[in-house]
């Protein structure tokens, strides 16, 4: 497609959207019409219209000597990098999963191993276009305020159409190294060592992150961006890719490869429907080795109770969905993960260190600038009996990053009260530009969305 017809067809794609927005009832929740999700709340149900976005799912352009892309708001990022790499160049934040899409990770916040220089995905981002609850679409930059609101507020402003991103150079290769620590004092010293300098024992250091598997087993993936080719591992087949980093002190991906990494087994949590067994393996369909066919599983685990069942009957207390990231000041850290094995005792918790970028805050997840925090994600679930439903779980690890000076996202359940909320994520602030921007109120609010489960 021509540059000239790639922006005509994304102006027809606004237009649908906007007709479809005008053909929800108000009063009726607005949600997108899309098949893939990757947030873990549920909602209430609605019969109400979706948003038609069908058309918002490409890249417009990639201007290589720029080092830009303008790219639609329902582009998924397994799509943005099929565009984007065989010009050399990726985003600066890749988040790990093939479905995330960038308006996404932009209204939410997407995360990877290049946050430790790159910061999060809505720092690389030059413009975008907002279709907010007006029915407009307005063009915002940084320093606007729907802009600087925009990041963590998950579709209560409105939903990116458009985005012109940054984008950075990727060779063809990236070599690994696998560095165990027995000791999350040492592990800290080492991150802290890392981000300041940019390399590790005199070789750079492109991208970071780590795996705790167990008390006194914890690992950092150091990545070096690499032109030079050599024998590659493949774990999009038999081989599982979190095994390995026990398994080898270094290794060799295409970048390609490297950026879905943890796609092929949704880190580890492939494990819960018997795809690491070598026996399943071998028939489970290659094509269904993705994070969002997991995630459909789940929803279907879900809407008919299969293992709440199967938990009755053999007898076994009631889960509690436990599927968090949440940051903790890199110092912090080891309270962080000694509190967590003694309260939660989920293992492996993925590590994650982040900066941000530049000397700008985002008053919506209020990080500071100048401080190192490290993500750590667990997924899955704990047995706790009949006040699962109440989330005690969750609600002790809100409590804990919080006293640790941290932040949890949101993608996923949250038991906050309206007050502590507000405090956290800048609501009366957030409620002022929604005002702005939704004078008749007919977006949701993020704490309806994030507590509230509307």
């Amino acid at each position: 497609m021509s540059r000239a017809s790639a922006w005509e067809a994304h102006e027809r794609a606004v237009q649908r959207l906007r007709a479809s927005y005008t053909a929800i009832p108000s009063g009726s929740p607005v949600r997108l019409a899309k098949k893939t999700s990757n947030l873990f709340r549920p909602r209430a149900a609605t019969t109400a219209p979706g948003l038609d976005v069908s058309g918002l799912t490409g890249v417009i352009e990639v201007d290589a000597a720029a080092r830009t892309a303008e790219v639609q708001g329902m582009c998924t990022y397994e799509d943005l990098v099929d565009a984007t790499l065989p010009h050399g160049l990726i985003p600066l934040v890749v988040p790990q999963l093939r479905t995330i899409t960038l308006g996404g990770a932009v209204t939410g916040l997407g995360i990877e191993s290049t946050s430790f220089r790159n910061g999060l995905p809505h720092e690389s981002v030059l413009e975008m276009d907002v279709f907010t609850g007006a029915g407009e679409v307005v063009t915002t930059r940084p320093g606007d305020d729907l802009f600087d609101t925009f990041p963590n507020s998950y579709g209560s402003l409105g939903y990116a159409t458009r985005l012109r991103i940054e984008l950075e150079p990727a060779p063809s290769y990236v070599a690994l190294r696998h560095v165990r620590y027995d000791d999350a004092g040492l592990l800290t010293k080492a991150l802290a060592e890392i981000i300041e300098t940019g390399e590790h024992d005199g070789v750079r250091v492109d991208g970071l992150d780590g795996v705790a598997f167990a008390p006194g087993e914890y690992y950092l993936t150091l990545a070096t961006w690499q032109h030079e080719p050599g024998e590659t591992s493949d774990y999009t087949g038999q081989e599982i890719y979190y095994r390995s980093i026990q398994a080898r002190e270094t290794d060799l991906l295409t970048m390609y490869d490297y950026l879905w990494r943890w796609d092929t087994d949704w880190f580890w949590c492939s494990g819960a429907f018997g795809v690491q067994d070598p026996r399943v393996r071998r028939v489970w369909p290659k094509r269904w080795r993705r994070s969002d066919a997991y995630h459909r599983l789940i929803g279907l685990d879900n809407r008919f109770g299969i293992v709440d069942r199967l938990d009755r009957r053999a007898g076994r207390p009631q889960r509690e969905r436990v599927i968090q990231d949440v940051e903790v000041p890199v110092d912090r850290l080891p309270e962080f993960l000694d509190w967590f094995d003694e309260a939660v005792g989920m293992r492996p918790v993925w590590l994650c260190p982040l900066r941000l970028r530049g000397d700008k805050e985002w008053p919506t997840y209020p990080l500071e600038v100048g401080t190192t925090y490290v993500n750590a994600g667990f997924w899955g679930t704990v047995h706790v009996g009949p006040d699962a439903p109440e989330g005690p779980t969750n609600r002790a690890i809100e409590a804990r990053v919080h006293e640790l000076g941290g932040h949890k996202s949101l993608y996923s359940e949250a038991f906050y009260d309206s007050e502590t909320f507000d405090r956290l994520y800048d609501g009366p602030h957030l409620a002022a530009v929604k005002q702005r921007y939704d004078p008749d109120d007919r977006l949701t609010s993020l704490y309806d969305k994030a507590v509230k489960k509307r």
